[in-house]
C-alpha cells in the first residue's frame, strides 16, 4: 500500500542530524512521507534549515523563536527570511510555563515576556500572513486568549505537540489545526487518546517533533520523520478509521494550512 504522510513538525536543522541528515529524508521519503516542515525555534539554526529547503523541493521552513530562546528575539530576522519561497509559516512561538524561575519577581518578569514576544510574532504573522505554528506547555488559558485577544484566526496555524487539554479545543474554530505526534502511542498516554476523537477531523496533523518525543517502540533512540506512519496506525486505531483514510486526511489537511505542500504532490 502506497504512503503518503507530511510531517508537519521536525527539527531538522539541529545538530542531532547534522551527520547523517540527508539519509534521514532519504528514508523518509521511501517510506511515504512526501512532505516536511521544519519550524523556527532558534534563529541560529536557519542557514541549516534553508540549505534544506533548497536542497529539497519536499522541504519547507518557518521563522520564530521558541519560548525557551525568547531572549535572541528580534523581529528583523523574520522579516529578513519570510518571503523566501520556501518560507511557509511563522513559529514555533507560543508560552511555555515548564520551566519558569522559582522566585516570584523573576517568574512574572519571565512570564510578561513570553507572552510579549508571543503576540509580537501572532501580529507578526498576520502581517504577512503566514500560520502561526504555536508551542503550548503548561500555558493553555493564557495562550487561548492571546490567540483570540489579537485575532490569531486571521491565519490560523497548528498547536504543535497538542498538549490534549480541552480548553484548547474551542480553536479549531478560529482555524487551528491539532499537531498529533509520538506522544500518541506512549502508554501512558490517557488523556490525549480520550480527547482524539474530540477534535474535527479537518483539523488532525501528524507531526514527529524530531528529533524528540519518538514514538513507541522506538522510544528513547533519536526521532525522524520515518517513524510518521506508527503515529498515522494507532490514529486510526483510536480513531477506529482505515490507516490510508488518515493519510489522506491528514495530508490534506496539511496542504489546506501550509499551502506550499500543494505545491510539490
Amino acid at each position: 500500500m502506497f504512503i503518503i504522510i507530511i510531517d508537519t513538525h521536525c527539527h531538522l536543522d539541529t545538530s542531532a542530524y547534522y551527520d547523517d541528515v540527508d539519509q534521514v529524508i532519504q528514508n523518509a521519503l521511501e517510506k511515504g512521507v512526501k512532505g516536511f516542515l521544519i519550524p523556527g525555534a532558534d534563529f541560529k539554526d536557519l542557514p541549516q534549515a534553508i540549505k534544506l529547503a533548497e536542497k529539497y523541493d519536499e522541504v519547507f521552513f518557518a521563522v520564530g523563536i521558541h519560548p525557551y530562546d525568547i531572549k535572541s528575539y528580534d523581529e528583523t530576522v523574520l522579516e529578513k527570511y519570510i518571503n523566501h519561497p520556501k518560507c511557509i509559516a511563522v513559529g514555533e512561538c507560543g508560552l511555555d510555563y515548564y520551566r519558569l524561575p522559582e522566585d516570584e519577581e523573576e517568574k512574572t518578569k519571565e512570564i510578561a515576556l513570553q507572552k510579549e514576544v508571543f503576540i509580537s510574532q501572532v501580529k507578526f504573522a498576520k502581517k504577512v500572513n503566514k500560520p502561526l505554528i504555536v508551542h503550548i506547555r503548561e500555558a493553555s488559558n493564557d495562550s487561548r486568549n492571546i490567540l483570540e485577544e489579537y485575532n490569531a484566526k486571521e491565519v490560523g496555524g497548528v498547536l504543535h505537540c497538542y498538549n490534549a487539554s480541552e480548553h484548547l479545543l474551542p480553536l479549531a474554530e478560529h482555524g487551528f489545526y491539532f499537531g498529533i505526534g509520538g506522544v500518541l502511542t506512549f502508554k501512558n498516554t490517557r488523556k490525549l487518546v480520550e480527547v482524539l476523537p474530540k477534535i474535527p477531523q479537518d483539523k488532525l496533523l501528524i507531526e514527529t517533533d524530531g528529533p524528540y518525543l519518538t514514538p513507541h517502540p522506538f522510544r528513547g533512540k533519536r526521532n525522524e520523520p520515518a517513524y510518521t506512519s506508527y503515529i498515522a496506525t494507532k490514529m486510526s486505531e483510536i480513531l477506529e478509521i482505515d490507516e490510508k483514510e488518515i493519510e489522506n486526511i491528514t495530508t490534506n489537511n496539511a496542504k489546506a494550512l501550509f499551502k506550499g505542500f500543494s505545491n510539490i504532490f
